[in-house]
């Protein structure tokens, strides 16, 4: 028997589940985890924050199919890990946080003053798929496996284990045995019965007309080409989730891209049969309800989801399939190619051209904006601009209010699993830390970060992390010194007819909506990166060809003009999207 801590106990499992990165700050609460962590070359990536360690954990998560791991110190590290692992469970990935607690005896209760102590396990377990303490050395094993089962299980979450300070460090006589992923949870993806998938093309092939609807489940799975030959050989629209912006290049005639939000509503009433894959059908998808969808009864519901509970959550659904998502549409992909013949494509087709069309005038429309060339620039540049000097499989970071509502407009996604945000959440500051995550994650690829001044300001620190790692990130941040949803708002409510003849209300109009000025490229700067600011749209194209020749961290300050910025594109949907169906 060889003596071991539980922090070694804990590193070891997660070699054996193949883990090569860590997400957090040091502290000795954890010496014995994150110096074994070191010890066997899993590499400890080390934010500013706590919170962003969770982020850049998600992020990882997302892009790399990986297991996301995050730590935090007892008492205060934790309390900062929470706004995180909220996020990272509601927008769906797989991260498990590592947590040290003070030692059994005087908390698990606490004994009454004791210090860095709240129930750690307790309230990460009301935002989390699972969460427990470790009562003593020989559960941490036990407990750990049971995390990550429940990780693995159904839709990607947050899972926690907290290990008191003195089993995480100190050494016990044991002998362990280190278990392989497949001894102790399914590896393997869950396969549909062959009759589902046979009712499944059936009601498919006889639909007038089909529509597909994926969420961010698909990008779980990866199962993007599965996904565009079944959409090819039905002829069938694919609508998507914003999460799961892309699951089709969004220059295929197939594709129905999220900012046209009137042709989703068409395109999911005209549907008589709609394929749900890897989707809850929630509130940003209207419920699944009508006006927005077709009636329940008109519509022909087939729904897949590795999470049962997720089976007909908001949508009845005429036929639920258990299944991994990607399984489900290799096997769907088959029959329906052996059947290929039965497939009626006339009026499929003369549909999509219809959709095709629609998206050519919205676009048109929306472009107008970037023929204004006033300074400071409008906000609809910043976008397209970023589309022309990034490459094609960059990954986009959205972060912020107006300015997620101007990127996603005019922005296109045509790589699979390449746009972030907090879609779910809508979580200031976020983006700064998922901008690290997605470098650390796709090294050698450079990570655009569109960001608004008010995000910015939660988690500016990051900068120096992306710096430190070597990441190219460039941050671009749009700056109206003013919160701009919020402003938005507050007009209407507070001078709504002058809001719709002047577009905009003095400064003594509004409550507190208004910041004051960080110059952004001299605070990148500060800490050691690229800094440039830029008002003239005739100036943002080189601006973000020297940050991206530099090779590494940049900070792009662009002043947006602050009217313009607040009227962003689509806002009545989104106003909408708030009030429950009437349908």
């Amino acid at each position: 028997m060889a003596e071991i801590s539980g922090g070694e106990v804990i590193a070891r499992m997660l070699q054996r589940e193949g883990v090569e990165k860590v997400f957090g700050i040091i502290d000795g609460t954890y010496f014995g985890f994150y110096s074994a962590l070191h010890r066997l070359g899993i590499a400890i990536v080390t934010p500013r924050h706590e919170t962003c360690a969770a982020h850049m954990a998600g992020t990882y998560a997302r892009l790399t199919g990986k297991l996301g791991v995050c730590m935090a110190s007892n008492g205060p590290g934790v309390a900062n890990l929470l706004p995180g692992l909220v996020v990272e469970q509601a927008d769906g990935n797989r991260v498990l946080a590592v947590t040290s607690a003070r030692r059994p005896g005087i908390m698990y209760p606490d004994r009454g003053g004791t210090y860095q102590c709240f129930d750690q396990a307790g309230v990460i377990g009301k935002i989390a798929k699972w969460s427990a303490a470790a009562s003593a050395f020989e559960r941490v094993p036990e407990l750990l496996r049971k995390a990550l089962r429940k990780s693995y299980e159904g839709r990607p979450g947050v899972v926690h284990l907290d290990v008191p300070e003195n089993i995480m460090n100190g050494k016990t006589k044991a002998e362990i045995a280190f278990w392989a992923p497949h001894q102790y949870r399914q590896t393997g993806p869950i396969e549909p019965s062959s009759a589902q998938v046979a009712s499944a093309a059936q009601i498919l092939i006889e639909a007038r007309a089909p529509m597909i609807h994926a969420g961010s489940g698909m990008i779980h799975c990866g199962a993007y080409a599965a996904l565009r030959r079944v959409a090819e050989l039905l002829h069938s629209p694919v609508t998507t989730s914003w999460a799961a912006r892309g699951m089709l290049p969004e220059t295929s005639p197939l594709a129905i891209p999220m900012p046209h939000v009137k042709l989703n509503h068409k395109v999911r009433n005209d549907a008589d049969a709609v394929l749900i894959l890897g989707s809850r059908i929630g509130e940003t998808d209207w419920w699944g309800k009508p006006p927005y969808w077709r009636q329940a009864s008109e519509q022909k519901t087939i729904q897949v989801d590795i999470d049962g509970e997720m089976l007909g959550l908001n949508k009845p659904a005429d036929l639920a399939i258990l299944a991994d998502a990607g399984r489900f549409l290799e096997l769907l992909g088959d029959e329906l190619e052996r059947r290929e013949g039965e497939i009626s494509l006339e009026g499929r087709r003369t549909r999509a051209a219809g959709y095709a069309k629609a998206i050519k005038e919205d676009r048109e429309g929306w472009d107008k904006a970037l023929s204004d060339m006033a300074v400071p620039m409008h906000p609809a540049h910043i976008a397209a601009v970023c589309r022309k000097v990034f490459p094609e499989d960059s990954v986009l970071v959205a972060d912020g209010g107006n300015a997620t509502i101007w990127a996603m407009f005019y922005h296109q996604v045509n790589v699979p699993n390449t746009v972030l945000s907090t879609f779910k959440f809508g979580m200031l500051g976020a983006g700064m830390a998922q901008a690290v995550g997605a470098a650390v994650a796709r090294p050698g690829k450079p990570v655009c970060c569109i960001i608004g001044d008010g995000a910015m300001g939660f988690h500016p620190q990051e900068i120096e992390t992306a710096v430190r790692l070597q990441a190219q990130v460039v941050y671009i941040v749009l700056c109206d010194k003013q919160w701009g949803m919020v402003k938005m708002n507050q007009q209407f409510m507070l001078r709504p007819f002058k809001t719709m003849l002047f577009k905009h209300l003095d400064p003594h109009e509004t409550i507190n909506a208004d910041l004051g000025e960080i110059e952004f490229d001299q605070l990148g700067s500060s800490m050691g990166a690229y800094g440039e600011r830029v008002a003239d749209p005739k100036q943002l194209q080189p601006a973000l060809e020297r940050a991206l020749a530099t090779g590494g961290c940049a900070v792009i300050h662009v002043d947006v003009d602050p009217v313009k910025h607040m009227w962003a594109p689509g806002l009545i949907h989104f106003k909408k999207m708030h009030e429950e169906p009437k349908g």
